[in-house]
């Protein structure tokens, strides 16, 4: 582009100067041989006024009184009428320029001056002329680099810019270059490298998130499933089969779940459901496990409660702040149920040292952990539960008490106003 850019705008140049030198030539020439012309016959009419003065008046004629008051530096010829021709200087050799004037006593004077001088004259304009044309076209070299270095060094970013991003490499640069059709360019680039970086963010959470969420229901369906291949009873195999397909119908909800959160956070999917029955699943869930690490977990408080919201986000939920207690906190793991104005509350707490006091909101940041995990659970769990338009918070730190809120749904049923113990 550089190489195009100098050659394109050196024609240019040179096509106006071939244009105007060639006419400034020729004026320049015409113009200097007219005014040679003009000198010439301007000292032949001078001469002969001169001589034919004297001639009057009874003066000697000779060359030298003529040359003295003529102001005579060129070769000139003088034919007066009875006399012989008088001569002023040398005549010159070559081509010559004349001028001849005659008198009233028909005295003729004849100027000649060489045309060398005027071809000297000439010379020298076309030397001059020669020159601005060379200071132009260096002039026009100088500023077709400059323009070209100004237009080919954005180009040659705008490039980079696009092989960064073609790389993997989504990071905005922010330069513009005075130019608005490159500026327009940058701004563009800058725009799809900010949502080249958004979606390559909203890709990697879905994968860090899947692969957090996913984790532990996978674990209890391989228990199941070493259940069912330990055992020869039927019954148990049927039983362990069906908990296993449901756990499958969960994980499959679980990713659709993260799927349509990632292309949109604040997309819900909010039924009416028996808060019972996810409990109570995630405890059937969670109660082999907590076996296997030596602890226990409990569920008490209000029963029959419905609620707004999606009942595979509440278990996923449910399940973030189980599996915090399971690998942060210690002793017995309580859910508890119950009722504040027209919300359902649903408390998480065990008997462990509790979120430390530098962490306190932070908690519900992505990757803020009191301990060394991946700090995405409690994140996810909160994305989940506002996504229906239920929130997750941290009520008390020692001990910790966690408690998603849910819409209430109120239902009339004898004997659901009382606490239980399940």
């Amino acid at each position: 582009m550089r190489r195009r850019l100098i050659t394109s705008t050196l024609a240019v140049v040179l096509v106006v100067i071939a244009v105007f030198g060639v006419s400034l030539v020729l004026v320049e020439t015409r113009t200097i041989t007219s005014s040679a012309q003009e000198s010439v016959d301007s000292d032949a009419l001078r001469l002969v006024s001169i001589v034919e003065s004297r001639l009057v008046g009874g003066e000697p004629v000779n060359p030298d009184i003529l040359a003295e008051q003529g102001d005579i530096t060129r070769y000139a010829l003088i034919d007066i009428p009875g006399r012989g021709p008088i001569e002023i200087g040398e005549p010159p050799s070559g081509s010559v320029i004349r001028g001849t004037a005659e008198g009233e006593r028909s005295t003729t004077v004849t100027v000649e001056e060489s045309r060398s001088s005027v071809t000297r004259e000439v010379g020298r304009s076309l030397m001059i002329i020669a020159a601005v044309a060379l200071l132009a076209v260096v002039a026009a070299v100088l500023l077709a680099v400059r323009q070209a270095n100004r237009l080919g060094s954005p180009l040659t970013d705008l490039a980079e810019t696009a092989e960064r991003l073609g790389s993997g490499d989504p990071r905005p640069r922010h330069r513009r270059y005075g130019v608005p059709e490159l500026d327009r360019v940058a701004d563009v680039l800058d725009a799809s490298a900010e949502r080249i970086a958004r979606m390559l963010t909203a890709e990697r959470r879905l994968a860090a998130d899947a692969s957090h969420q996913l984790r532990t229901p996978l674990t209890a369906l391989s228990m199941r499933l070493e259940e069912i291949t330990v055992t020869d009873d039927l019954e148990t195999v049927k039983e362990e089969a069906s908990i296993a397909l449901t756990q499958v119908e969960r994980l499959t909800d679980v990713v659709q779940r993260l799927l349509t959160n990632s292309r949109d956070p604040r997309t819900g999917s909010a039924v009416v459901f028996d808060l019972d029955e996810v409990v109570k699943q995630q405890l059937e869930e969670w109660r082999p496990v907590y076996r296997s690490a030596g602890r226990a977990i409990v569920c008490s408080g209000r029963q029959g409660m419905r609620a707004v919201g999606t009942p595979g986000a509440v278990a996923q939920v449910l399940a973030a702040l189980i599996e915090n207690s399971l690998m942060h906190g210690g002793g017995t793991v309580a859910v508890r149920t119950r009722v504040t104005g027209n919300q359902a509350v649903v408390e998480v707490t065990d008997e462990g040292p509790g979120v430390p006091a530098d962490l306190g909101a932070r908690i519900f940041e992505r990757t803020i952990s009191g301990r060394n995990s991946t700090g995405i659970g409690l994140a996810v769990a909160r994305d989940l539960a506002e996504a229906d338009g239920g929130r997750l918070e941290l009520l008390q730190q020692h001990p910790p008490v966690f408690a998603i809120f849910l819409s209430r749904v109120a239902k009339k049923r004898k004997g659901d106003d009382g606490p239980t113990i399940r």
